[in-house]
Order: structure tokens, then sequence, then C-alpha cells
């Protein structure tokens, strides 16, 4: 039996765990299983790495970067954000961390876009959060030569502050949610930006996806703004990760 499982730290409400299950069942995959491994503390990452079968691991909060003294080498895509998102078994027994946030949140973003009849040329963004997942957003961001500005609690040489968004809500039109605030059990929150200064030429871009409508989201559709949850994204990283572990 072929294992892939899910590291973090907590999974309750984990998309992995479900997505695979689903793809295996519906793709008759009947020799693997995807579980999910709990870890409070990286230090018990080498026990995991050790179970006989195991051939990938994905990586989610609060692992990203604490993953990277475990693995021997990093593919371009975990170079440039930073952060690792899927671990790949060898067969001679190293490990190899990927990133497929990156692709997952690029071609989201792409994909949306073109639906929307709109072009990143003249878009700004602002990104809120500073955590693993804004890595790979900024990552795209920066390849797509889409300027942005990043969000923080408090300022510092490389943020602006929740307090300077005011002025910058106006010039940049792309909002991206990097943060977990929103989710569930924590929908009722939403990220502390003017909302009232949105308009029907915003784009609010929520990486969290349960609950399907945030209200960071709820509030920008309400003054006009097209608004997407993390679902597509997390989708593509999934497949694009099913497709590095199958890599020979």
């Amino acid at each position: 039996m072929k294992r892939y499982g899910l590291i973090g730290y907590p999974l309750t409400h984990s998309f992995s765990q479900r997505y695979f299950t689903e793809k295996f069942a519906r793709e008759g995959i009947s020799d693997c299983r995807y579980d999910l491994f709990e870890l409070p503390d990286i230090t018990a990452l080498p026990d995991i790495l050790q179970m006989p079968g195991l051939r990938g691991l994905n990586v989610t909060i609060p692992h990203k970067q604490a993953v990277l003294p475990y693995l021997d080498r990093l593919d371009a895509s975990a170079e440039k954000v930073g952060a690792v998102n899927v671990i790949r078994l060898e067969p001679d027994g190293t490990r190899t961390g990927f990133n497929s946030d990156y692709y997952g949140f690029r071609q989201s973003l792409d994909d949306w876009l073109q639906g929307l009849g709109r072009m990143t040329s003249g878009l700004k963004a602002l990104v809120l959060g500073t955590g693993g997942a804004s890595k790979a957003v900024t990552a795209a961001l920066a390849d797509l030569q889409l300027p942005f500005v990043m969000v923080s609690r408090s300022k510092t040489d490389t943020t602006i502050s929740y307090n300077d968004v005011p002025d910058l809500i106006a010039s940049h039109q792309l909002i991206i949610n990097c943060s977990p605030v929103g989710t569930y059990p924590h929908a009722s929150e939403a990220p502390a930006i003017p909302y009232h200064q949105l308009t029907d030429q915003h784009l609010l871009y929520d990486l969290v996806y349960n609950p399907a409508e945030t209200r960071f989201m709820h509030y920008g559709r309400e003054r006009g703004a097209a608004a997407l949850n993390g679902l597509r994204m997390l989708e593509l990283q999934a497949e694009k990760a099913w497709a590095i572990w199958q890599r020979e």
C-alpha cells in the first residue's frame, strides 16, 4: 500500500484527505491511502518519514518553513517561494521539497481574471498576512509583474499596517487574504479593511475556503466587488502534488 498524507496543526477540517480519498475512489486507484498526521511539533516529523510505504506528504501551517531542515534538496518551485507544501520521498530514501501552492494560486488567479474579462496589467494588489501562504502568492505576483504591498498587524520595513490600508485601497484593486482570519469556526470574523471604500472594480481573493463565502467575500460583494475563495487553488495544488509524487 502506497501512503500519502498531510502534516500540520491543527487538521480538524482538512480539505486534502477528503479530496484524495474521493480522487482514489473516482479514478479506481486501489493501492493508495491518504492520512492526516497532526503534528504540533515539527521534531516528530522523522518518525512519520520512516513509515513503511510512505511516498509523499503535503505540508500545511505551521510547518511550511519548519520542514526545510528535514529535506535533502529543494525543487526550484520551493526555492522561489521559500516554503514547502509538498515532500516527495525518493527511491534512494532522500527527500525533496516542492511548492504547489505557487502553481495553484497563479493558475486560479489567471483563470478567474480571464473569466471576468480582467487583465493583470494595470492591477496592483494588497496582500493581507505574511505567513507561509503569502510567500507563494507574492512569488506568483512578482512573476506576473503585478505590483503588490504586504499588510501585517504592525508596520515593518517590508509591510504596511492595516491602519495604512485606507490610503491605498482605491489604487490597489486586487485584495488577497492570506491570513486565516474568517476560517471556520471563526466564520464571523473578517480582515480589518475599510469595506465601505470598495467598489465594483475591486477583486477580493480569499485563500480561505471554509466557509465557501467568508465575511471578507460577503462584505466585498455587498459593495459590488468580485470575490473568489481558495477552493480552486486547493484543487489545482492538490493535482500538482499528485503529479509530483507520481513523477519518477
